[in-house]
């Protein structure tokens, strides 16, 4: 009956949670707030001092073993996203930003521990633990609110992921700071070194050990065609890279951050990616969930102005390097308050942290205790603040300037759009010595841009006054590279309509978008990607054995049925059931034309005359 009671118990306990996780994100909806505050805010209601009172085993201390795998999920993600290419040419952020952080703000705040009577070591071991920021939370913050792809966004995750190396030494380190702390000789700090050693062995173990196994592992696992042997691989990777570091005395997450940077180039990286996103959702909710389980409400009741002062505190201080830095990379305002309002809490590593600093004897538990309250309700506190920022600041009001006036030329083209495709086309016109005036509606792609000398003007081209501005009834030519299909279609119709006589070059992202182009009456159009693919497969066909001039004529072919194709099917393409039996033709047509200019050309080979 015992038995039967304690699994009935654990059951309870797991529909608790699993209500609580499939709560949250209805109710952040319903609030209009970040998921991440309902998970914290849950976790506080089904933790010790709101349902666990009636169910006592249900204690952030059972399950934070499980819960910590969703923050390690997701560094391996992270790690799938950092390529090499990418983490160079990010070094001056991660290495340089990144590293001004930690140190500024961890020196910053040892001196305020030191001013309140903690000794220098244990001070700075405290200062350089708050210092870091919780990278699960801000990155989710920052992806529900569609800014992790913003030039602030980037630069968070560049300072996040330094602060994430920076708690490596700083774990190995913790028995040093108990040595300054206890002020003994040099004897006591042998552990420390070996510590140090220790670990960079295993880093390098991993690094190697990953490099000639990870590959073959996925390998098999693709080639088995059973799709949960990838998923079982992804899980197995995470789970024994951790087990490794955490043999070490590592953190687990960065076991699991390299395995990830080790597979960023691989061919598996988007199945595995997809494979791992279930289950990093799940658990960092859980995390999240059992942060606000483990909150000391006692010391907040017993010590209110001590954690008030402390929350306010650290997110001013924090916050404020962060801004600085952020204006100091070329941030506007905004984008360096967001970045403050992001990245200013305390984080899951200071909890990690922490915990060392009290099993070294570098600071008391009850120290570590306030600390982990006040970590805490700071991480409460940013999702708050980045929707009260919303609102006192909303993003599409205030005084945003409504377009820059571009300046005096003749002759130009005008360029709206200035991603990818704008840019290649601005080189080009460039290079000739065509002026033109190039626009985009992206206010921080425009910041980024001219950042590398470029000469781009901030404005929504479907606005008449801008398009005066822009003098386009003195223009020889309006292109239009407008990356959102929706934005470009009401570009092409302002400009048809009030400059009929502009020639205008569009881009197209599909076949349907080329359609409706045509329907305003453009006629210059091409596909983004068609002549590149064409470009791909003419040097498939010429690695695969066919002659270079055969390649050509077969892609040439291909072009020009394609492009037929493509006007004859305009006439109905509304009508999807015609269109299917077009391609099917279509499709039939370009096989018996292969296979004449096929025959053709062996007959041409087999008469030409022997020289």
């Amino acid at each position: 009956m015992g038995s039967e009671h304690g699994a009935t118990e654990t059951l309870v306990q797991v529909v608790i949670l699993l209500a609580a996780l499939a709560l949250a994100g209805p109710a952040a909806r319903l609030a209009r707030t970040s998921a991440v505050l309902a998970y914290l805010v849950l976790g506080i209601a089904i933790g010790p001092y709101g349902l666990g009172r009636l169910h006592p085993g249900l204690e952030a201390k059972n399950i934070i073993g499980i819960a910590e795998f969703g923050v390690v999920l997701l560094l391996f993600v992270i790690g799938l996203e950092l390529r090499p290419k990418r983490l160079w040419a990010m070094r001056s952020t991660v290495f340089g930003t990144g590293t001004m952080q930690v140190v500024v703000t961890g020196v910053l705040l040892m001196l305020v521990a030191m001013a309140m009577g903690l000794a220098m070591g244990p001070a700075l071991f405290v200062g350089f633990a708050l210092s870091l920021s919780s990278t699960a939370l801000s990155l989710q913050v920052l992806e529900e609110k569609g800014e992790l792809v913003t030039q602030h966004g980037r630069t968070a995750f560049a300072i996040l992921l330094m602060q994430d190396i920076a708690s490596i030494p700083l774990l190995a380190l913790a028995p040093l700071f108990a040595v300054a702390a206890a002020s003994t000789g040099s004897a006591t700090s042998a552990p420390g070194w070996e510590f140090t050693i220790g670990a960079l062995g295993t880093i390098v173990v991993v690094v190697v050990g990953g490099r000639l196994l990870l590959g073959r592992l996925y390998r098999l696992a693709a080639r088995s065609g059973v799709k949960e042997a990838t998923s079982a691989a992804a899980l197995l990777t995470v789970a024994s890279m951790a087990l490794l570091m955490s043999l070490a005395g590592l953190s687990p997450a960065l076991g699991a951050f390299i395995a990830g940077a080790l597979l960023a180039d691989s061919e598996f990286r988007h199945d595995i990616e997809a494979n791992i996103a279930p289950f990093e959702g799940l658990l960092l909710g859980l995390f999240f969930t059992v942060i606000g389980m483990s909150l000391e409400l006692r010391l907040l009741v017993e010590h209110p102005f001590v954690v008030s002062a402390g929350v306010a505190g650290l997110l001013l201080l924090k916050g404020g390097v962060l801004w600085a830095l952020g204006r100091q990379q070329g941030l506007s305002l905004r984008g360096a308050r967001r970045l403050a309002l992001a990245a200013s809490q305390g984080g899951e590593f200071a909890f990690v942290l922490l915990a060392a600093g009290v099993t070294a004897s570098v600071i008391a538990k009850s120290l570590s205790d306030m600390l982990g309250v006040i970590v805490t309700l700071t991480m409460i506190a940013t999702p708050l603040l980045m929707s009260l920022d919303d609102r006192v600041f909303p993003r599409d009001s205030g005084p945003k300037r409504a377009f820059d006036k571009p300046r005096e030329r003749e002759g130009h083209v005008i360029i709206a759009g200035f991603g990818r495709f704008g840019q290649i086309v601005a080189r080009v016109l460039t290079a000739r010595g065509i002026p033109f005036i190039a626009l985009d509606g992206n206010v921080e792609q425009v910041d980024f841009v001219r950042r590398f000398g470029s000469e781009v003007y901030y404005g929504d081209a479907t606005r008449l006054d801008l398009l005066i501005a822009a003098k386009a009834h003195q223009a020889r030519a309006f292109v239009l590279a407008i990356d959102d299909v929706d934005a470009s279609l009401r570009t092409a119709e302002v400009v048809r309509r009030h400059y009929p006589d502009l020639p205008v070059f569009a881009r197209a992202r599909n076949r349907q978008h080329v359609y409706k182009l045509m329907d305003l009456g453009i006629e210059q159009i091409r596909r983004e990607t068609f002549l590149s693919a064409l470009d791909l497969t003419r040097l498939l066909l010429t690695g695969l054995g066919t002659t270079e001039s055969e390649a050509s004529r077969l892609t040439e072919t291909f072009k020009d049925h394609d492009r037929k194709r493509l006007y004859a099917d305009y006439a109905h393409y509304g009508d999807l059931e015609k269109l299917t039996r077009k391609t099917r033709e279509s499709q039939k047509e370009l096989e018996e034309l292969f296979a004449t200019d096929l025959e053709a050309s062996a007959n041409e080979t087999a008469f030409r005359p022997k020289i």
